[in-house]
């Protein structure tokens, strides 16, 4: 950014600390904002302190006008501001408010704003032309923003949410239900599970950002998550393995092409994340492959019985209609074979 950068945000940092310490009359909402403040200031290459990530999320712990209080500031703090190491470090808060915030936190973030939806944090347009570094990284903004809004939007479609470790009772339930669900709520789980994963292989490459301690800490998140996820999948893909003799042929076109979308992100997850060589990992990839070699055997092999029993029902049928004196006499036994069988021959 630069000296007079760097200058310039002190500044900005100061006046918006000052600011809110003389306009909050309650003293605990001053403290919740000031929290922030200094947990996204401007000071490059700088992840938010721990201390102040406690704090942000002690509030959940408080009644419910504080933790709106933490996500009002977090979000109004981010859709305000041009620069890219603010928005970054609001980012971030906002992830680790996904994955250690309790209930609490997470209900405010789930309502913020009530319609929620594509674009939820509004960053698809976010530019910081102050200098070529910041460009690049308003860049991996755009995709970081995009990334948990599909947290987001899959947290709905499971009903919890994804990576939390306050969600852990949830995700032991979910376990226990899966049993239960219908083919079509099932594959459902499995898109938005893969949608993630999708969204984590488009993060940016971004040479001139290597080093960069915002972006380690970013990626460092997001691995975590991806190992989560992985785990998630798994679950639902053998589930689908016990019920293979059931699928419906829908549901298994449906399986098969979301298998593939999965197997069509490895490479570039593995270029990502050193550790895919990981027991996990491979039980996830030797799973996809077993299961659509699976679901084509038992699909080809339902297809074969449809084949068989259709040609004994019209055999059946057709012998009702002709009766003995109408009859047609074959001169070959070849004909009169298939003829039993209900093949017509022209």
């Amino acid at each position: 950014m630069g000296l007079l950068g760097d200058i310039i945000g002190k500044v900005k940092d100061k006046a918006s600390i000052g600011k809110a310490a003389l306009l909050s009359r309650n003293q605990n909402t001053a403290a919740l904002r000031l929290t922030i403040l200094r947990a996204t200031t401007h000071e490059a290459d700088a992840p938010p302190p721990d201390h102040h990530l406690a704090a942000i999320l002690a509030a959940g712990d408080g009644p419910r006008s504080a933790a709106a209080v933490v996500i009002d500031v977090l979000m109004r703090r981010l859709h305000k501001t041009s620069s890219s190491t603010v928005a970054i470090k609001c980012l971030l808060s906002l992830h680790v408010i996904v994955r250690r915030g309790n209930f609490i936190l997470h209900d405010q973030l789930s309502v913020y704003p009530a319609t929620g939806g594509r674009n939820y944090l509004k960053l698809s347009d976010f530019r910081d032309n102050s200098s070529p570094t910041t460009w690049e990284l308003s860049t991996w903004i755009r995709w970081y923003a995009k990334y948990l809004e599909q947290i987001l939007s899959t947290s709905r479609i499971l009903g919890y949410f994804l990576f939390s470790t306050s969600c852990s009772l949830e995700r032991e339930k979910a376990k226990e239900i899966i049993a239960s669900l219908l083919c079509k709520d099932l594959l459902r789980e499995i898109d938005g599970l893969i949608n993630v994963l999708e969204e984590v292989g488009k993060s940016p490459d971004c040479i001139h950002l290597e080093g960069n301690r915002l972006l380690l800490e970013v990626m460092g998140l997001v691995g975590e998550d991806y190992f989560t996820t992985i785990d998630e999948i798994v679950i639902r893909v053998e589930e689908f393995k016990e019920r293979l003799s059931c699928l419906s042929f829908v549901d298994s076109v449906e399986l098969v092409c979301a298998l593939k979308r999965l197997e069509d992100c490895k490479e570039r997850l593995n270029s990502l994340f050193e550790l895919n060589g990981s027991g996990l990992v491979q039980d996830l990839w030797c799973l996809v492959s077993e299961m659509k070699d699976k679901v084509g055997e038992v699909q080809g092999s339902k297809e074969e019985k449809m084949v068989l029993s259709w040609g004994r029902f019209e055999s059946a049928r057709f012998g009702e209609r002709v009766k003995p004196q109408d009859s047609v006499q074959f001169a070959s036994n070849r004909f009169a074979f298939q003829f039993a069988y209900g093949e017509v021959v022209r």
